[in-house]
């Protein structure tokens, strides 16, 4: 699925490039809906000890348009589902190898304010700054943990977005989005505080979209 969602946002890309220079402007008071995949990719050093993989969900996105140039953006998504490992030290050589130890899943509704400094281009660009919050829960152990309550603490943080929408007609878009998320929470084994996993991902995506 990973190869998929690349192999998209490439698409959206190269046919960006080839449009136009001119297109019917998105107007004020327009919604703008996208229907699409994103995959939220960790930062690899989350925690001392437990590692949060990367995951990839059906998402879906709402953009009002204020001005032609300001919008309010919305993202929803199906939950992301990641699993979760542990860092295991070889007393021997001091290698480190990772063993799976449960999963976890998560919504992370957010809100951002979007500028689009190029509102009668067919390769629209955008950035947004907003606000994320980051729901954890059905998590799960297995392996050396299992039997062992793990719960992961809610997240509230900011989150940076770029992307751009490459408009086809005058009611169907396809778009590309990049994202920062300010994601960590407090981690906790059988009620005993293991500190703060830093997640702290960047999110791709690929949808294609609608305005109405």
């Amino acid at each position: 699925m990973k190869n998929g969602l690349r192999v998209a946002i490439v698409a959206a890309l190269t046919s960006g490039m080839g449009l136009a220079n001119t297109a019917m402007a998105f107007e004020p008071g327009e919604w703008l809906i996208r229907l699409g995949a994103m995959d939220v990719d960790p930062k690899s050093d989350n925690h001392e000890v437990v590692s949060v993989d990367d995951a990839i969900s059906a998402t879906l996105g709402f953009t009002y348009m204020m001005t032609d140039v300001w919008a309010i953006d919305i993202l929803a998504a199906y939950p992301f589902e990641h699993d979760l490992s542990l860092a295991v030290v070889d007393p021997d050589d001091g290698s480190i190898s990772h063993l799976p130890v449960g999963s976890t899943k998560h919504l992370p509704p957010t809100v951002s304010l979007q500028w689009r400094p190029m509102p009668n281009s067919m390769f629209q660009p955008y950035f947004g700054l907003g606000i994320n919050y980051t729901n954890f829960f059905d998590e799960k152990t297995s392996g050396v943990l299992e039997g062992v309550k793990l719960s992961l603490g809610d997240s509230w943080g900011y989150a940076i977005q770029g992307g751009f929408d490459v408009v086809l007609s005058d009611s169907v878009f396809l778009n590309v989005d990049v994202r920062y998320a300010n994601i960590e929470t407090k981690a906790k084994l059988d009620g005993t505080s293991i500190g703060t996993v830093k997640i702290d991902p960047m999110v791709y995506g690929a949808h294609i979209g609608f305005r109405f």
